[in-house]
């Protein structure tokens, strides 16, 4: 594939992955069904949906989807120009589509709402915050604070994971007179714009930046938690990663790996300039910085980035003790763990962005991926809080770019920037401050008074204001004991009454499992939406408590050696409302003892986990999150905590009802032990060098899943395959003594041209008893076929005609859109008064933009404009098209174009 931008008919190759390879797709057959800027035809595997968009897409940290009929069928790839979105779907059903549109997360569909009830908005307004917590992690400490910046070069490091180099720019903050070595605490942005100003308008802008451009620096938007961890003691850097998102479209997995191996470039710095010194620094910072006693904070898509560096790390055999990650507001699109190191996932609630809060995934693939794991972990869900504005640098009125509130929606509710529920920027700044630097500050600094921030028990942080926060936490393996974890079938007789339990996960029924909601939108259900590069992954599960009387019981035994709990601190499920049922409901949980006295305690005692959480359908809302059920064991002063012998829910409150329910347990919030761990690790063969993708046949390569090491416990790990492929996925398991297994992937020649380089890959998610090495397997798909060449027609009607086309022809059919564009120059012709952009309204400025395209698989489209019938007699008047690009196809032709317009009066 060529992409020529026509000034002067330069012409500039561009090598971009990811978008349908052209090896893996068919001839188009009889059942291409196709619209204004849309095609669904059959290929290898199913059915290629493409849409042809007419400008960039924006730059966020979301993935876009496509959506049939106002349906959404997946997660799309996008073009390495940002104009054309493509998925594979299975479903035969797509052929009868009438339309096809560009989806994100969160926004509306066409599907059935089938949320019950009212909204429950007021009764979010007037929530309890928690008791107020002893410490305000947010406020300034004893230290004065010096801040600093390096700037190696904005193409100073080359990244593996995006095959390209990279920038390497920092800001320190350091806190003067702290004695000896210092935790280091690494701030790891999100994706967003890298350049503003000058001419180039249309999405994301290349890397560096254009002379007239200035980069946006992201990296300095995190100054309130820097400060404020600073001002305790301790070593802060927040990087700049715009070279990653000027390029993670064209990533094999979005960047991930690139943000991690850019995070471990800065660490391997900070280990020169804290030993030997040197760099920008000299010797300022020798044996100032503690590299065994790291934490990484990663917003959205750095959130996804410090994950893998936590878990790359580990695999290079901890060379850095990386103890504590936070991601905030990120994405999570392969289903990663982060086994052994403390983690806090912060939601931001109205997250416009990443609206279906996927990060949540982070909490439950790795809460119980391994047996014994020493590190706590916890989820943050603050209300009233969007994605953009923990970082200043993307908040209006605080940016030096421009910038903008993600959260887009303004119908009423708890979202709406107008709505007393949400918070203002600096509100959710100062809350933002007080649950990353008090996190930080439990896990690396040890502060134990601190603990109740993050235990469930939703203790408030002073500097956290009117915001209202919800916990979950699960305290480390020494510290808690599992008594049911709700994820299977439960043991006969355990059921009572007018009552039933099913074990449920994700948005649709799989022959193992039934689905837990079938609301219209899956994004509004944050454990059990698809991720995108585990679509077929079982997603967590749970069960689901159905009554229809008031004497239904689940009766859970407590097996002998499990029965002293005075140890324990507190008593705690997850909980959460069907949608599908009441807005608000009720449990007795019931504690009976050895001689059969018991202590009942209604949930809503205690907790909101069963009372939906805010907002009407409509805007990616209300959520649908298990929220902490906890009881404190000193308050079951009924029973004799050394002997309990069964927990019971009953539905006595409430005559009908359905919630979920998960992870009962007792346990005792702690630090644990975090730091790399050492396990087994599963790594996915890439198969080295290129392929060409050939004209005709198949060829198939074998990818090994391998563990580094036979385990004494069988590991299980699911792996997909991603590309426009013949779907393949399978639930791996490794037996003891175990090490390999064989995936196989294949690529379909034609002769058709498609984009120059394509990756078709076996991704490994959601581990257990084993963590990830290599978790994508590649095989790179080179394009050998010649570029079509489009030839352009002039262009000449008469004024009542309605419409003045360019033809344009291709030389041959291509496996993707070829298109042009331009912009339109006024010569005897007037725009508006004679001829007109299509879908120009005439109320903004004049739209001089113009596009046209050859659909994939045929050889012949338009350029089309719309004309002004004036009934006036004039004579014949012509314009100009100044073509600005060629995607999909060389052009050998003069430019400009003229179109005429010929009088009919």
């Amino acid at each position: 594939m060529r992409l020529l931008r026509c000034t002067g008919l330069v012409i500039v190759l561009l090598a971009g992955p990811l978008l349908a390879p052209t090896a893996h797709a068919a001839s188009p057959g009889p059942a291409v069904v196709q619209g204004e800027n849309w095609q669904i035809r059959p290929v290898d595997g199913g059915y290629q949906v493409t849409l042809l968009l007419d400008k960039p897409l924006p730059v966020r940290d979301a993935l876009p989807m496509l959506a049939v009929d106002g349906v959404p069928v997946g997660v799309a790839r996008q073009s390495p120009d940002g104009r054309t979105l493509s998925l594979l779907s299975t479903d035969k059903t797509v052929l009868d589509a009438r339309k096809v549109e560009l989806l994100w997360p969160g926004q509306a569909t066409a599907r059935q709402h089938k949320i019950a009830g009212e909204n429950t908005d007021e009764d979010w307004a007037n929530a309890p915050q928690g008791p107020p917590l002893p410490v305000d992690p947010g406020a300034a400490g004893k230290y004065a604070v010096r801040t600093a910046e390096y700037n190696l070069g904005d193409e100073a490091v080359y990244l593996p994971g995006l095959e390209r180099r990279a920038e390497v720019i920092g800001k320190v903050y350091a806190p003067q007179g702290a004695p000896g070595a210092r935790p280091l605490v690494i701030f790891l942005h999100g994706r967003h714009e890298v350049c503003y100003g000058g001419t180039r308008i249309l999405g994301i802008k290349a890397w560096p930046c254009a002379a007239d451009e200035k980069p946006i620096p992201s990296y300095r938007g995190y100054d309130g938690p820097a400060q404020a961890l600073a001002s305790h003691g301790y070593q802060v850097v927040s990087i700049s990663a715009n070279a990653v998102n000027a390029s993670d479209a064209r990533a094999f997995d979005y960047g991930a790996q690139a943000r991690a191996e850019l995070i471990l470039h800065h660490l391997d710095l900070w280990k020169t300039w804290s030993t030997v010194g040197g760099g920008p620094f000299g010797r300022q910072y020798v044996g100032k910085v503690d590299l065994n006693n790291v934490g990484l904070m990663g917003h959205s898509r750095g959130g996804e980035g410090v994950a893998r560096a936590a878990v790359l790390n580990a695999d290079r055999g901890g060379q850095y003790g990386i103890r504590a990650v936070l991601p905030l507001a990120p994405t999570d699109f392969a289903r990663a763990t982060v086994p052994g190191v403390a983690m806090s996932v912060i939601l931001p609630y109205c997250d416009g962005d990443v609206a279906d809060l996927q990060g949540q995934k982070f909490f439950d693939d790795t809460r119980n991926s391994i047996t014994g794991d020493a590190a706590p972990r916890s989820t943050v869900t603050i209300l009233g809080t969007n994605h953009n504005f923990f970082n200043t640098e993307w908040t209006p009125g605080q940016s030096e770019a421009p910038s903008n509130d993600d959260w887009s929606d303004t119908s009423p509710g708890p979202c709406n920037p107008q709505s007393p529920s949400r918070l203002t920027a600096i509100e959710q700044q100062a809350a933002g401050t007080a649950y990353v630097a008090g996190f930080f500050r439990l896990q690396l600094g040890h502060e134990t008074s601190l603990l109740p921030l993050l235990d469930g028990t939703n203790s408030h942080p002073k500097s956290a204001g009117k915001a209202i926060v919800r916990v979950v936490s699960q305290a480390p393996a020494a510290t808690r004991q599992d008594v049911q974890p709700f994820d299977q079938a439960l043991p006969a007789g355990a059921v009572t009454g007018p009552a039933s339990a099913t074990v449920c996960a994700g948005t649709q029924q799989t022959e193992a499992l039934a689905a837990c909601v079938t609301t219209d939108e899956p994004s509004n259900s944050p454990h059990w939406v698809a991720a995108a590069f585990a679509t077929q992954a079982q997603t967590t599960a749970v069960t689901k408590l159905t009554w229809t009387g008031r004497t239904g019981v689940v009766r859970i035994d407590v097996p002998a050696p499990q029965r002293d709990v005075r140890k324990y601190a507190a008593l705690s499920f997850r909980a959460t409302p069907d949608p599908a049922g009441a807005p608000k409901t009720d449990l007795t949980v019931r504690v009976v003892d050895g001689r059969g006295r018991s202590a009942s305690v209604p949930v809503s005692a205690v907790s909101d986990a069963l009372l939906r959480m805010p907002g009407s359908p409509g805007a990616g809302l209300p959520k649908n999150l298990l929220r902490t059920v906890r009881i404190p064991t000193a308050s079951l002063t009924a029973v004799d905590l050394r002997d309990i012998r069964a927990i019971e829910l009953r539905t006595d409150l409430v005559d009908s009802g359905t919630v979920f329910i998960s992870d009962l347990a007792f346990a005792t919030p702690s630090l644990g032990k975090s730091g790399p761990a050492n396990l087994p690790k599963l790594s996915a063969a890439s198969v080295k060098g290129a392929v060409q993708e050939g004209d005709a046949g198949t060829q198939t390569f074998d990818v090994a899943v391998q563990l580094s090491r036979p385990s004494i416990r069988p590991v299980t790990v699911h792996a997909e395959s991603i590309g426009q492929i013949v779907k393949t996925a399978a639930d791996l398991t490794f037996t003891p003594g175990q090490t390999r297994k064989n995936l196989q992937l294949t690529v379909t020649g034609n002769p058709r041209d498609g984009f120059d380089k394509s990756y078709v890959s076996i991704v490994l998610s959601a581990p257990k008893e084993a963590q990830l090495g290599d978790s994508f397997g590649n095989v790179k798909v080179l394009d050998d076929d010649p570029t079509p060449v489009l030839t352009i027609g002039s262009a000449t009607a008469t004024e009542n005609a309605g419409t003045l086309s360019f033809p344009l022809t291709l030389s041959a059919p291509s496996d993707i859109f070829a298109y042009t564009s331009g912009l339109l120059v006024d010569g005897t012709a007037t725009l508006r008064q004679d001829y007109a952009v299509p879908g120009d309204t005439g109320t903004n400025p004049p739209d001089r933009f113009v596009y046209g395209f050859v659909a994939p698989g045929q050889t012949t489209g338009e350029l089309q404009l719309n004309l002004v019938d004036d009934k006036t007699p004039e004579p014949t008047e012509s314009f100009t098209l100044n073509l600005t690009e060629v995607v999909g196809a060389t052009l050998n032709q003069p430019t400009p174009l003229t179109g005429t317009i010929t009088d009919d009066d």
